[in-house]
């Protein structure tokens, strides 16, 4: 069971800028009342840091408390960070959301695919939920083995119809997608590393470096499969039951490899050592804050141009059957490697906006162009929720509605103060 954990109030660090005191309470109430273990809570708002808070316990179990420099894996609010880095190719002129994949990776035309594009694969309706062919850790990280694999696969239904949530390969496919296109050849979190993290300073990283202190990292304190079916009422029914049946798309598209079905496996040095641009980046929650703020502020410390930028916030196409998701069971809208506004998930402001991509148990961030606002929340005890944990969305909620006056962020938001 999720482990019960006391944080005192002595535990819990940071500041905000003035007038953004809201946000800081809301924190400081999910310690007391909402059982947080260790979290963190960023924004920088025009460019500027406005909110920077962190505490409780890096480590539940030993105690050990959360630090201003502590890391922390933050599961798919990994796939905003990743797809910022295609964006950043497409501000460059080398690759085109509408040209076809198979434009740039020949090989990628293989079973059905030689029509895809771009922005098909990157908007989860390219029907490449799973991988089919089984996958150890040492493929993972650019092989020819994973690239063979990826290029090979079949989808799940004919591309540009449906979507449903890549929720392993999108950043695979992203990662060879972007060595085809980059002059250098680097998989996505070389170029990461080199082209995003470093001119701005991040403190991010999609395939840990085998140098780093290991007492920076939070431990994710998960949740076993079955546990979600105590839990039915935050989590999707359709889900939950399609996740637990291990045949399904919505099984099948987390399992693969099998070492990534059981959420606190994150925590070994080999599942974060690898490069899984989807899932398993680990960093400090301001330095993901600080690239949402950047792009939402403009772009021109990353380099991106209006012409991404308005690419990023306009509407999400919709497949031409719906949209329904054939992986979370319910309606859905992605564009471009992000999740976009609908209405069972209200982010950002009332203009829709707003991109960003939620976390495994939590953790959410997001760029907001109208407000200029990067906002960026993430913590080390999963919750069941695939969107609005109650924590995360009472610290959004407290910063759109009660300090920028904006639109509440879900419905029933007073529920979450």
């Amino acid at each position: 069971m999720v482990l019960k954990v006391d944080v005192p109030s002595t535990l819990i660090h940071g500041g905000v800028a003035e007038g953004y005191g809201p946000v800081a309470d809301a924190f400081r109430r999910n310690f007391a009342q909402r059982r947080e273990i260790g979290a963190a809570c960023a924004v920088y708002r025009d460019g500027r840091k406005v909110v920077d808070l962190w505490g409780g316990y890096r480590d539940g179990t030993t105690r050990d408390p959360w630090e201003r420099d502590t890391m922390v894996p933050v599961f798919s609010t990994t796939k905003g960070v990743s797809s910022m880095a295609v964006a950043l190719l497409h501000s460059r002129g080398q690759l085109d959301y509408d040209e076809r994949v198979a434009a740039y990776w020949p090989e990628f035309a293989a079973a059905g695919k030689a029509d895809i594009t771009v922005r098909q694969l990157l908007s989860h309706q390219a029907g490449l939920v799973t991988v089919d062919r089984p996958l150890e850790l040492r493929d993972l990280s650019g092989s020819p083995a994973l690239a063979t694999a990826l290029a090979q696969q079949r989808p799940a239904w004919t591309p540009g119809e449906r979507h449903g949530y890549h929720g392993t390969t999108l950043g695979w496919y992203e990662s060879e997608l972007v060595s085809r296109v980059d002059p250098q050849g680097r998989h996505l979190g070389r170029f990461f590393a080199d082209e995003v993290a470093a001119p701005l300073s991040l403190d991010f990283h999609i395939g840990l470096p085998d140098d780093t202190a290991r007492c920076r990292v939070a431990r994710i304190h998960g949740f076993r499969t079955w546990e979600m079916m105590l839990h039915i009422k935050a989590m999707p029914p359709a889900f939950a039951l399609a996740f637990a049946n291990p045949r399904s798309l919505s099984a099948r598209a987390f399992g693969n490899p099998r070492v990534l079905r059981v959420p606190e496996n994150i925590n070994r040095p080999d599942v974060q050592a690898a490069e899984i641009p989807a899932v398993n980046g680990i960093g400090l929650v301001r330095s993901i804050a600080r690239l949402y703020g950047d792009a939402a502020a403009g772009g021109a410390e990353l380099g991106l141009t209006t012409a991404t930028l308005d690419e990023l916030k306009s509407p999400a196409r919709t497949p031409s059957r719906g949209l329904a998701d054939q992986v979370l069971r319910l309606p859905t809208q992605y564009s471009l490697g992000y999740v976009k506004p609908f209405p069972a998930f209200r982010f950002g402001s009332a203009s829709g906006t707003a991109f960003g991509t939620m976390g495994l148990g939590g953790s959410f961030a997001f760029a907001d162009p109208d407000t200029g606002t990067g906002f960026a929340y993430a913590m080390n005890r999963t919750g069941f929720h695939l969107w609005d944990d109650p924590r995360e969305v009472a610290l959004r909620d407290a910063l759109f509605s009660n300090v920028l006056g904006e639109m509440p962020q879900r419905p029933d938001a007073t529920a979450a103060r």
